[in-house]
């Protein structure tokens, strides 16, 4: 049997769907699977996706004719081309005109867009939905939406990311030290700041902690178009807040916490979560999206956009080491019920299988 080929596709690319293409090309060229990754250049300065093994093509995010003409060419000959996200979905879509290769698309995260761009939004998940042979949602309302945006074949793919590298020895207090949290309970959030995250409700409940003494930091690594605003909230009201832009050390970050805070509007397979939960940090995190099937009762939920509801669990949890230590212990269970790196590439190998086999291929053109 010939070689299996293949094309990964990547459009702005998130740090959740460039980590599974890095960990996904991986396994798959060691499974004797040829593999085109084709994402920005500035995702492979990144994530090195070379270093894999498989053949790297630059593409912008662009639907421009030379940017799809460059897919194009990436895609030719591939026995199987497989979109992360829905722009690559769309690009891809455009790329393969009428030729008859299996699209497989996997929808990481949902989108979100208001007024007229909602319209279009709608308009461009039905189109991906309905190209693909196969839609991999990470989570069951993923899946669900791309059923309702006329998928042929919608299936649950919960997405495996690469454990953290965990220090050997407990935090000697230097990056506490760093941050200003020697003496006083350490809470962190990781995320672009951007509304759908929620910081502004996170603030809301900051604003209620800085009663307690000592006054919990809440430390925010990330960084988006919300900062400017944030940051003058947070000096208004003289909130106890560090906002510390992006990070490339959130794991030695996580040990160092108390707390870890999910306060987002959606979320599927949240990275800070999956994280958390492995390194044994107590999760708080809002009911949304794919966040109750991902930590089952391994983390503290809480209703999105409740800053009351969130406040009063963040203090309960500081005053009871012992309901933070069972998290923990219970975050450290639930993480090993999660699927490996090897599950996940298993599952997409046999998705390309499926559609490679005459009669499948033939059902899905």
């Amino acid at each position: 049997m010939s070689q299996l080929r293949t094309v990964q596709v990547l459009g702005g690319g998130s740090a959740g769907s460039s980590a599974h293409v890095s960990s996904l090309a991986a396994g798959l060229v060691a499974r004797g699977v040829q593999v085109t990754v084709c994402a920005p250049a500035e995702l492979d300065r990144a994530y090195d996706f070379s270093a894999t093994g498989a053949r790297f093509a630059s593409v912008p995010r662009r639907s421009d004719p030379a940017a799809v003409a460059a897919l194009r060419a990436a895609c030719a000959g591939a026995d199987v081309v497989h979109a992360h996200g829905l722009h690559a979905a769309v690009r891809a879509t455009l790329a393969l005109g009428g030729r008859r290769v299996p699209l497989v698309v996997t929808w990481h995260t949902r989108a979100h867009a208001e007024g007229a761009r909602r319209q279009v939004l709608h308009l461009l998940e039905r189109r991906a939905a309905r190209a693909a042979a196969v839609v991999l949602g990470t989570s069951s309302d993923l899946v669900d939406r791309a059923r309702q945006r006329g998928a042929r074949d919608a299936r649950f793919a919960p997405v495996a990311t690469p454990a953290p590298r965990v220090p050997m020895m407990l935090p000697d207090g230097k990056v506490r030290a760093e941050l200003g949290a020697v003496e006083r309970p350490l809470i962190l959030a990781v995320g672009s700041l951007v509304p759908q995250h929620g910081y502004g409700t996170l603030l809301d409940a900051a604003r209620v902690w800085r009663r307690l003494d000592p006054v919990p930091l809440l430390v925010i690594a990330g960084e988006g178009r919300e900062r400017a605003a944030l940051q003058r909230r947070i000096k208004a009201e003289d909130l106890p807040v560090s906002l510390i832009g992006s990070r490339t050390d959130v794991t030695e970050l996580l040990t160092a916490a108390d707390l870890a805070v999910l306060p987002s509007r959606w979320e599927s397979r949240s990275l800070l979560a999956q994280e958390a939960l492995r390194i044994g940090v107590p999760l708080v995190a809002t009911a949304v999206g794919g966040v109750p099937e991902l930590v089952g009762d391994a983390a503290e939920l809480v209703p999105y956009d409740n800053a009351e509801a969130l406040a009063r669990t963040v203090v309960r949890l500081l005053g009871d080491p012992v309901a933070r230590q069972r998290l923990s212990a219970a975050g450290l269970v639930q993480a090993a019920s999660w699927p490996t790196e090897d599950d996940t590439i298993a599952q997409v190998l046999s998705v390309y299988d499926e559609l490679v086999q005459p009669s499948a291929v033939a059902r899905n053109r």
